[in-house]
């Protein structure tokens, strides 16, 4: 039986995880590093020459030349928080290293924080992965689908089901059909929506191929090709071949999802959700390096207060 070499990768252990993250002293260390890679720059002028100093258990740079001080954590997303970072890094390991997504309520009992705190901490790393892969372009080979989740009532099967989230998810693939990269984006399924949603996100020399849905058809200018593929209804549909990656990372998002929440507002805040998982299927094949690339994110994302973060949309 052959193994599955991304399942079965070591990515990052509890242990190795407390052993290089596991003080307020490394952790600190650690974004420093991530924030200023070739040493401190001045975020208000731009120098590098600066002195440092603590007061009150917290280290300051200021600058040489206009005098500013600052920390490691003013001017990034974890501006003004009350809790360690030994809290934060431990939230972004488990964020970063499970299957499926971790709910507040499990990061709750994890970080033992109150509810609120937990939430508010998950959004804003949830915000950091939005914007990191609102920038995400597939090229290539690249399946698209409409798709449809959450919803407190059941309303009715298929497409147009309200009381349901709409979203088109995309998976950009080797020629001979292996997955490379994901994208989710929630966006009106009309021909304007999609032509706009295929410039942004699709390489002008992709080759696109979805099924006959009427406003795909706007997709066709934006890229090299674009076959269309008429699928009927069905669980006949969903074995065809052609979109074979597509509807298994759909089905596997559908698991990530309803297998964790349970009662949130998934209408409001879907983006994030939708990013958390894009966010680790597109960083899979390095499970050790993915908490190192969050935390590099977090420390260059402005901060986002929490009234920003309630918001239901906040652009990158």
């Amino acid at each position: 039986m052959s193994i599955n070499h991304v399942q079965f990768q070591k990515g990052l252990s509890m242990a190795a995880f407390m052993d290089k993250y596991g003080t307020q002293k490394k952790c600190h260390a650690a974004l420093v590093a991530s924030r200023w890679p070739e040493g401190f720059r001045c975020p208000c002028c731009g120098d590098d020459r600066h002195t440092t100093f603590v007061r009150e258990n917290r280290q300051y740079w200021q600058c040489h030349r206009c005098r500013h001080q600052t920390t490691v954590t003013a001017g990034t997303i974890f501006e003004a928080t009350k809790l360690p970072l030994t809290r934060w890094f431990l939230a972004m390991h488990l964020m970063t290293q499970a299957k499926n997504n971790v709910s507040t309520l499990e990061l709750k009992r994890h970080l033992g924080v109150r509810y609120k705190a937990a939430w508010l901490m998950k959004h804003k790393l949830l915000q950091v992965m939005a914007e990191r892969e609102d920038r995400r372009v597939l090229d290539g080979r690249v399946e698209i689908d409409d798709a449809y989740l959450g919803g407190e009532k059941p309303g009715k099967h298929g497409r147009g089901s309200e009381n349901k989230v709409s979203f088109i998810a995309a998976v950009q693939t080797t020629d001979d059909g292996q997955p490379v990269l994901a994208c989710f984006s929630r966006i009106p399924f009309t021909k304007e929506a999609l032509a706009a949603w295929a410039n942004k996100t699709l390489a002008a020399s992709a080759r696109v191929v979805s099924d006959g849905l009427h406003c795909f058809k706007g997709i066709a200018g934006e890229v090299a090709s674009h076959t269309a593929i008429t699928v009927g209804s069905g669980r006949q549909a969903v074995k065809r071949p052609e979109f074979n990656r597509v509807n298994t990372l759909l089905s596997n998002l559908k698991t990530a999802i309803s297998g964790t929440y349970h009662a949130f507002k998934f209408a409001k805040y879907v983006h994030r959700y939708l990013a958390e998982v894009q966010y680790r299927f597109n960083r899979r094949f390095d499970l050790s390096s993915i908490l190192v690339r969050l935390v590099r994110v977090a420390a260059s994302t402005g901060p986002r207060p929490e009234s920003v973060i309630r918001l239901a949309e906040v652009g990158g």
